[in-house]
């Protein structure tokens, strides 16, 4: 078993600033703090969790609320990344992960009952009915909480540049020479409100009308949906020349109704998705979508978390945007040729 004297002599350290750094005391530079850090996990220690948790008075787990309502699990690309990301920053500061639902084997909790059953330290909300009154009760709490793509009063929120990248797929769709512009979006939560301000506030902009029936609802990350909204499009008299989906996923079920209809993108219909997913890029033709920094926006949640655990006299609500990019791909015809 690795002990505190054996990384302190692979370091060329004293056993206490060993000690110290591992606590995140700031008595260590963090230069240092890094160095046995890395050392430590290189050499495979692992900490009493029982004596570290006594001292502190913490549990070092923290809990995610992730409630998938279209059941894709963690199957789900941009989810699945953002996830990965909580998790592996979360590792560094010597934390670990637990999923917090309402149902615990036979035993019904609320999200807040089951969080304090599990002693976790603080909470990270990546999806969930942001209204739901169970999700209110973890927001009204005394449990530190960060939220992810949702803004609360006194709640540090790490915000995907929504509106950004919708304005920037409609001016991308425009200089391609599109006028006939329609919008297959999500679920009516925070981010498609959005979502679809900056939609007809840049087709505003630009001079783009927007007929009624090019605006449709559909779900995140349900293709069927989207295929059927599809169809709805295509059958019109006057039929847009692009259609801007929900997300890259549920772009897949317009995909599957274009082809049934004969048509090939983007010679004969141009299609945009947005997220930005891996399958996006080994799609043929590559697909022209908005691609959020899913990474950076689980790694921002997750230090904003830890620094409000262990800070808590100098904790400060924030609103953190995260900023993404366009990818042009090969999927929106140019049109002024």
């Amino acid at each position: 078993m690795v002990k505190l004297k054996d990384i302190a002599e692979a370091v060329g350290v004293s056993v206490a600033t060993v000690s110290k750094a591992l606590n995140n005391s700031h008595e260590i530079s963090e230069a240092m703090t890094s160095k046995i850090v890395k050392m430590a996990n290189e050499m495979g220690y692992i900490a009493n969790s029982s004596a570290r948790n006594l001292k502190t008075n913490r549990s070092y787990n923290i809990g995610v609320v992730y409630v998938d309502n279209a059941r894709a699990g963690l199957g789900h690309d941009y989810f699945s990344t953002m996830l990965g990301s909580i998790q592996e920053e979360l590792r560094t500061h010597g934390y670990d992960l637990t999923f917090i639902s309402n149902i615990v084997g036979p035993t019904k909790h609320t999200l807040l009952s089951h969080a304090r059953y599990r002693r976790c330290d603080g909470i990270i909300i990546v999806t969930a009915d942001f209204e739901d009154k169970e999700v209110m009760d973890l927001i009204e709490s005394d449990m530190p909480v960060v939220v992810i793509d949702h803004i609360y009063k006194n709640r540090t929120a790490i915000m995907s540049d929504n509106t950004v990248g919708l304005a920037t797929l409609v001016e991308y769709i425009y200089q391609q020479g599109h006028r006939k512009i329609a919008f297959i979006h999500g679920e009516l939560t925070g981010v498609t409100k959005d979502r679809l301000s900056a939609f007809y506030a840049a087709c505003g902009r630009l001079n783009i009308p927007i007929p009624t029936e090019y605006v449709r609802p559909a779900l995140y990350h349900i293709p069927k949906n989207s295929g059927l909204q599809t169809r709805e499009l295509l059958s019109l008299q006057d039929p847009p020349t692009c259609i801007i989906y929900p997300d890259d996923y549920s772009l897949m079920g317009g995909l599957s109704e274009i082809e049934k209809h004969g048509l090939k993108v983007p010679d004969d219909i141009s299609v945009v998705g947005y997220d930005g997913i891996y399958l996006s890029r080994i799609l043929r033709p590559v697909l022209t979508t908005y691609v959020q920094d899913s990474v950076e926006i689980g790694r921002a949640a997750a230090i904003k978390l830890v620094d409000q655990i262990e800070k808590p006299k100098t904790f400060v609500p924030e609103i953190i945007m995260i900023n993404g990019k366009l990818q042009e791909g090969k999927t929106v015809k140019d049109i002024n040729k």
